[in-house]
């Protein structure tokens, strides 16, 4: 008898799925007498088969075993449950009869059946197993496995002869999703988990501790964050079934007849119990009654809300609602015992935009140019439903790239197909076509200018990335060091100096989210209007943190307040001082301000706790004008003979921007003498000499 343990069942890594794995660690490898690729037996509530590999680092001592969604439902098991594997000896199939669990695709085409075998070839198997098979065009099609030669658990290769029988029963699981298909939000997955899955499949632990399961929860965060797709995967996983309600089939004519169609849904989910009912965009079914004229609004609000918390109990019975304005859904729906608790679904950090990004590639031909890390990094402001779209645009410009290479006159060889693969440089065409969803009201621009970039004011420079990027990006050493982070800094200078280029510096290398505001985002004609957008740029900065909120020129938005206030410009100073006030340590936002006109700026921000530091840009001196200069030069044609120095004299009390003004107007000088001469184009020859920088010199000092 083979050596059995039993293993903790943990959701799979996402570029396991369809890999038929089941990972544990090497010391119970060692224990079981395995080897990577040998055969183990897992024994639930049914019994399945997976190859064995061994785990990643951060799950060894832990006696657990991942698997994807589909073994887990195929040995009867859910997350967090135990199963008991063992050692089983390995046999190539001869014949795999499948029978197909949807009748929407015929397998008599070729292609699709050339597929089926490469995408089958060495996954383990036994007969009552359900296998998932991604096809061509993204379509998914579910297989149950009814018949296997050998008898017993079977390895399906190269010779194995796979037969697809028809079938007249139909089972629709296109709404089916697992864990694995979530990514980047597993505090919110094991949340959701803990109040729906632990009620539906084990209500006998809330009767032994006599406490009363929880009974709802609303998601709520911006579009294509996730929330929809956690409904369904929570749905899939707990095998409850699943009432989806959209507000048009609620809304009816006729009088009555709305309130009847929610009882009705009521009523067909304790018959089917335990369920769940998922109403998606649920502000459009229960908004506020103060603020709605309908009476069929309030009617259908009065309805939901003794069907959730009436006088009848409502059995196992979960409501899950959905939506990504809050604010809009009446009140009393969110007090507890209707929707327990309130899930706040927001965008994804790097390391869930990682996660999500390996999902959405998975099943995508890539080269090794594509480095999935610099993408996450890249994709600031981010939702799950922008990478997706992100990643469908770069298949998009691989077909556009691949398809004047293909002859279409004749069937498509397996040579064309291989030729067909998406680079890194398709996923940067994809990045002018998407623009983030998080931030995109806020005019947010994705930073990309470096450290580099900035010339001289090296000790500001140093005290800034200790001030800023520090606390975004070592918060716990903070915490740690019992020092509050800093909330706001307001940088003063000429004009010129550097201040906005400072900032998006600081975004850029810092990689945190970057929103910039300016007055005339804010400004309305209506009372009220300002107050409630810079309200919603605060709200959404928290969302997104760390972030970054820059409001360049200050003066303009936060005027010095007057005794009588013409313009609502005072309503708007208090709140921007209430929002500052209003920021936590723990809101990883900090806010970035910059003015030439200090003295205009309202004094009540300019305390500490407001804007903590104050940094005044000085002019450049001698040295840092030659590192001005430089930056601005280093990719001109230079002539040789070129005396800088000369320039560096010359621009005394010039700016960083009167710098790299001189250096535009001497280029546009060259243009236009190699322009007028015809021989100088026809030999490609061309530099920048002084002359051009004397004219450049000329310039800005006929501007000033």
């Amino acid at each position: 008898m083979e050596k059995a343990i039993s293993f903790r069942v943990a959701d799979a890594m996402p570029e396991d799925v369809g890999q038929g794995y089941i990972r544990i660690d090497n010391a119970d490898m060692e224990k079981m007498e395995v080897i990577i690729g040998d055969i183990l037996e897992i024994q639930g509530r049914k019994t399945t088969v997976a190859k064995v590999v061994p785990c990643f680092s951060q799950y060894k001592n832990q006696n657990i075993a991942q698997m994807e969604s589909i073994i887990r439902e195929n040995a009867g098991v859910g997350i967090d449950e135990r199963v008991t594997v063992r050692k089983i000896a390995r046999q190539p199939a001869q014949t795999l009869v499948l029978s197909p669990l949807d009748v929407t695709i015929d397998f008599s085409d070729a292609q699709d059946s050339k597929h089926l075998e490469r995408v089958l070839n060495g996954l383990p198997m036994i007969i009552g197993d359900r296998l998932k098979v991604n096809l061509a065009g993204a379509r998914s099609q579910y297989f149950t496995v009814i018949g296997t030669a050998p008898q017993g658990a079977v390895i399906v290769n190269a010779a194995t002869e796979i037969k697809v029988t028809k079938t007249d029963a139909s089972e629709d699981r296109s709404f089916r999703a697992s864990y694995e298909d979530v990514g980047g939000l597993d505090k919110e997955l094991q949340r959701i988990r803990e109040m729906v899955e632990l009620p539906l499949k084990y209500p006998e632990i809330f009767r032994q501790l006599g406490v009363e399961a929880p009974k709802g929860v609303l998601l709520y965060g911006p579009p294509g964050t996730g929330k929809t797709l956690m409904a369904r995967a929570v749905s899939s996983e707990t095998n409850a079934a699943f009432l989806h309600v959209n507000g048009p089939e609620i809304i009816n004519k006729f009088y009555g007849e709305s309130e009847a169609r929610i009882r009705e849904i009521f009523e067909t989910a304790q018959r089917r119990a335990p369920a769940i009912i998922f109403i998606d965009e649920i502000d459009a079914i229960a908004p506020k009654r103060t603020e709605v004229i309908g009476d069929v609004e309030k009617r259908v609000v009065a309805q939901l809300l003794a069907l959730m918390d009436g006088l009848k109990n409502r059995g196992q019975v979960v409501v899950i609602g959905a939506t990504n304005v809050p604010d809009m859904v009446d009140p009393a729906l969110r007090r507890p015992g209707r929707f327990d608790r309130e899930l706040s679904i927001n965008p994804p950090d790097r390391f869930g935009r990682l996660k999500i990004l390996k999902i959405h590639t998975r099943l995508m031909t890539i080269d090794s140019s594509v480095n999935i890390e610099k993408l996450a990094q890249m994709t600031h402001g981010f939702v799950g439903a922008d990478i997706a779209i992100l990643c469908k645009e770069a298949g998009m410009n691989a077909v556009r790239r691949l398809l004047p290479e293909i002859d279409f006159s004749e069937e498509l060889r397996e040579e064309d197909l291989a030729k067909l693969t998406i680079n890194m440089n398709d996923f940067f065409a994809a990045f002018r076509e998407v623009e983030p969803t998080a931030t995109r009201e806020f005019f947010s621009e994705r930073p990309n200018t470096k450290w580099e970039q900035v010339g001289g004011m090296a000790d500001i420079k140093r005290n800034l990335q200790a001030m800023i990027e520090m606390p975004l990006q070592h918060l716990e050493l903070f915490k740690e060091m019992q020092h509050n982070m800093p909330k706001g800094f307001l940088l003063t200078g000429r004009p010129g100096t550097g201040k906005t280029l400072m900032v998006k510096a600081l975004a850029g290398s810092s990689e945190a989210h970057f929103i910039s505001v300016d007055a005339a985002t804010l400004n309305s004609r209506w009372f009220g209007e300002a107050e409630k957008g810079l309200r919603r740029i605060f709200k959404r900065a928290k969302q997104i943190a760390p972030c970054i909120l820059f409001f360049d020129e200050i003066d303009a938005l936060a005027p010095v307040r007057a005794v009588t206030d013409k313009n609502g410009t005072d309503r708007l100073v208090s709140q921007l001082l209430l929002e500052l006030d209003s920021l936590m340590d723990s809101a990883n936002v900090i806010v970035v301000a910059a003015t030439n006109r200090p003295d205009m700026v309202d004094p009540a921000l300019m305390r500490p706790g407001r804007f903590d530091y104050i940094v005044e840009l000085p002019l450049p001196n001698k040295a840092e004008r030659l590192e001005i200069f430089k930056i601005h030069t280093a990719k001109m044609p230079l002539a040789d003979g070129i005396d800088l120095d000369e320039l560096i004299i010359s621009t005394e009390g010039a700016v960083g921007s009167d710098i790299e003004a001189i250096c535009k107007h001497a280029a546009l000088s060259a243009m236009k003498r190699y322009v007028s001469d015809s021989q100088s184009i026809a030999t490609h020859i061309y530099k920048v000499l002084n002359e051009d920088f004397g004219y450049g010199l000329r310039q800005i000092s006929l501007k000033k």
